[in-house]
């Protein structure tokens, strides 16, 4: 039920795309390669069950936990459904 200029399903295709978007940031995200020793931030020893879960992890717990706290604060705004990204 899209309205104005706008044709049938374009408010799902924008969901759809934003959905997509998250999708591909969270998998870009994951970590690869060989699992590190030591955090990269703050030199702590990353326990081996943690790198035997989690390969290619690169942060101790407490770093990932203050880094995926920054990461939804800075990711709650939806730039594509906002009226200034429809402007343009």
């Amino acid at each position: 039920m899209a309205g104005g200029w706008s044709r049938d399903g374009a408010v799902q295709d924008q969901i759809d795309a934003s959905v997509e978007d998250a999708v591909q940031l969270a998998r870009s995200q994951l970590p690869q390669g060989e699992s590190l020793t030591h955090c990269e931030e703050c030199d702590a020893e990353i326990p081996e069950a943690r790198r035997k879960v989690i390969l290619g992890v690169r942060l101790c717990v407490q770093c990932q936990s203050k880094l995926d706290k920054q990461q939804a604060t800075h990711n709650s705004y939806n730039r594509r459904g906002s009226k200034d990204s429809q402007l343009r």
